[in-house]
């Protein structure tokens, strides 16, 4: 299972992230208090594996998460997919259990275990009962501390991720994703995709994968975040048991991005396509955007959403709704690490791709140059707003929002604080943002009944 970063739960979003107040190793500091009950309380353990949760009144259920600082951009073509193969494998059975009794025991508490690799990170989640926090904790360290990652594992699983590499192939609203990242970035970690390549994956042997487990699931590498009915105590004393001694670290893994993109804004090439005799055309078209800490992010999200965020977005309105041309329109952000992605995506029959990428352009052109309107700006944040704290009201997505601020932004920003920051984006800020953004060199991705001759055209 892959995931993107699109930050638009509100992490990080203030702009460059402010350095932590230094708290003495295994000494707890509490970030928030509400005055419903909530709490969020941070504690940095011996090792420098970090432990942070929250507490929401009112829920009878947990959720925890091990997120470990490894993903697809830390690694190099020779190992390229490791770290999503690895998050499969580590499912397969540790020193005290099978795989097996790992499902049973969940399934026996009707809780809910899953993973999800990502390009700068991956994770390891359980969903249950609050009474049951402690043995879903204990089966996340186990996989995470424990996995055997055998030979005979590592040869069933890889026949599972090859058959999901193919599933992504017959899937043209998938491939088009990849596709587009390998135009903008390249071959480059970011634009390789977080599965890797057939090649990859049939070449990988259990030495690689092995190795990249022991290498980088290591402690200071390592965040746990929990919410819900928690208790940080409790959490913190079912941590030190689930990792035992391996609390004591070992050197936290520089990320290795070999070939990364940095912070240019040309793409690598200008199109990329994947013949498909598909009834539906699917296309991205965008640019390389902003990183996670730019200042000018919280109005590129203001932007977004005006532009193609919803069904009043400009682009909705003016090629879906106006003309019927499309089902599906719309825009999005992603953040990385000292860059990111602007893209717009629409699926469309064949013969409607040029009026649709031709009003694509005409809608960002106009924004470019005259931004958008102040009711537009207001509508925008109001949407974000009630985006963000709708989007926080179940523990998973309080547990995610958590696990990314500690370990991609090193601080947590209390929710009224972020919606006090949407507040304080002036459309003039947008308009500044627009002209930037908007104006940058595109990349064009197409999967559907196309030849390489018909992209000039189409890229015009």
């Amino acid at each position: 299972m892959t995931t993107a970063d699109t930050g638009l739960d509100g992490t990080g979003v203030g702009g460059a992230a402010a350095l932590p107040t230094p708290v003495a190793v295994g000494q707890t500091e509490v970030l928030d208090v509400d005055q419903f009950g909530g709490r969020v309380e941070r504690t940095e353990l011996p090792g420098g594996l970090r432990v942070i949760t929250e507490v929401m009144p009112g829920v009878l259920s947990a959720t925890v998460g091990i997120w470990v600082g490894v993903g697809s951009r830390d690694e190099t073509p020779a190992v390229s997919g490791s770290s999503h193969f690895l998050e499969h494998l580590l499912f397969k059975g540790t020193r005290s259990r099978t795989a097996l009794e790992i499902a049973t025991a969940m399934d026996a508490v009707g809780g809910e275990m899953n993973a999800f690799t990502a390009k700068e990170h991956t994770c390891y989640y359980a969903n249950v009962l609050a009474s049951d926090l402690p043995l879903a904790v204990t089966l996340l360290g186990d996989l995470v501390t424990e996995a055997l990652n055998t030979a005979p594992d590592l040869e069933s699983e890889r026949t599972v991720v090859l058959e999901e590499i193919a599933m992504r192939d017959d899937e043209p609203a998938d491939a088009v994703h990849d596709l587009f990242a390998e135009t903008l970035f390249g071959d480059t970690p970011l634009g390789r995709s977080v599965l890797g390549t057939v090649d990859s994956i049939e070449a990988l042997t259990r030495e690689d994968v092995d190795g990249w487990y022991r290498s980088r699931y290591v402690a200071p590498a390592i965040v746990v975040s929990a919410a819900g009915r928690v208790d940080h105590q409790q959490v913190l004393d079912l941590v030190r048991t689930a990792f035992g001694d391996r609390l004591s670290g070992g050197a936290r893994p520089e990320p290795l991005r070999t070939g990364d993109p940095g912070a240019g804004t040309t793409p690598h090439r200008a199109t990329g396509l994947i013949h498909r005799r598909t009834e539906q055309t699917h296309l991205l078209l965008g640019s390389v955007g902003l990183g996670r800490l730019d200042d000018a992010r919280f109005a590129a999200a203001v932007l977004d959403a005006a532009v193609g965020g919803g069904m009043s977005s400009r682009l909705f309105q003016e090629i879906r709704e106006k003309r019927g041309l499309v089902y599906s329109v719309g825009s999005s952000l992603t953040h990385y690490a000292g860059t990111g992605v602007f893209s717009v995506y629409a699926g469309c029959a064949p013969k409607r791709v040029p009026d649709v990428l031709r009003l694509v352009r005409e809608c960002l052109g106009e924004v470019a140059a005259h931004g958008i309107t102040d009711e537009e700006v207001r509508r925008g944040i109001g949407q974000l707003r009630g985006g963000l704290v709708l989007g926080l009201e179940d523990t998973g997505s309080r547990m995610s929002r958590l696990g990314k601020s500690e370990l991609s932004y090193g601080e947590y920003v209390p929710v009224p604080e972020v919606l006090a920051r949407l507040d304080a984006v002036r459309p003039d800020d947008v308009r500044v943002v627009a002209a930037d953004l908007l104006t940058r060199p595109t990349a064009l991705a197409v999967v559907g009944p196309y030849r390489e001759k018909d992209l000039d055209r189409l890229s015009a």
